[in-house]
């Protein structure tokens, strides 16, 4: 695995405040981590990281570059249309705007944003029923989920209300045919949600390939587990512990570049 391309200079964006400047570290990080867990997808897809303050403004990966190619000096700062607010000679990916912008502009609540299609979720979005709820981490997903019909390429304005109700008041939203958006209220937790929706993917593409019956889980057991799982991620340092966790670990593997 190659070591990322790190700016040389690592300059701070004029007028960028200390908030700012470490809600750009942890998503930088957080790029680095997708693609250290084998969840990227080339130069395509998005993290993005709302803004603190009222104006709706939000963090995104430039268009061109790899998860490693991130960081922090480098995410382009946008308004909720996907112009840039700050000098950069990148330019944000259009496929972005409608998902990230209706969700930063309608869930005050959300502050990231992940999508990812790894093979595990695609699999699993194609089927009608999704997620299956009866593994270890599917459980824990139960009554997270919304559903937004496959209406092509995500490009277009139009789509950005029907997108907002399929997601309504969750905080999963499968993309049928496509893949998966996870919306939490900060990088770590959501990073920590994606991660669940990955392990129940790769879980339930395996028992689908053995014979013999599943076991099917009780409602009230899922929803105990969703329950129990909201307690945890309810407790912020939490996710932070594992955030911090999985970012030391790749960077003992990848070197502190990461």
């Amino acid at each position: 695995m190659n070591a990322p391309i790190v700016d040389s200079s690592m300059t701070r964006p004029a007028n960028c405040s200390d908030e700012e400047w470490a809600l750009r570290w942890q998503l930088a990080q957080c790029y680095h981590l997708v693609d250290f867990m084998g969840w990227s997808e080339a130069i395509f897809n998005h993290i993005s990281a709302r803004l603190p303050g009222p104006a709706h403004h939000y963090l995104v990966n430039p268009f061109g570059l790899t998860y490693t190619e991130v960081t922090p000096a480098n995410l382009l700062k946008v308004d909720l249309n996907g112009n840039k607010l700050d000098a950069s000679p990148y330019e944000a990916n259009p496929a972005g705007f409608a998902l990230h912008s209706a969700v930063h502009g309608a869930r005050p609540d959300v502050q990231c944003v992940l999508h990812t299609h790894t093979t595990e979720v695609s699999a699993i979005v194609q089927k009608q029923q999704a997620f299956d709820h009866n593994n270890f981490y599917g459980a824990q997903l139960h009554g997270r989920v919304g559903f937004h019909t496959f209406e092509g390429i995500t490009l277009f304005e139009d789509e950005k209300a029907r997108m907002i109700a399929s997601l309504g008041d969750k905080h999963i939203l499968v993309l049928r045919n496509h893949g998966i958006a996870v919306a939490e209220r900060s990088i770590p937790t959501a990073f920590f949600l994606l991660w669940t929706v990955q392990r129940a993917a790769e879980i339930q593409c395996r028992a689908g390939t053995l014979p013999g019956e599943d076991t099917i889980l009780p409602t009230e057991t899922r929803q105990r587990c969703a329950d129990l799982t909201a307690m945890l991620v309810a407790d912020r340092g939490f996710a932070v512990t594992f955030f911090d966790a999985m970012v030391r670990k790749m960077q003992s593997e990848c070197g502190p570049g990461w």
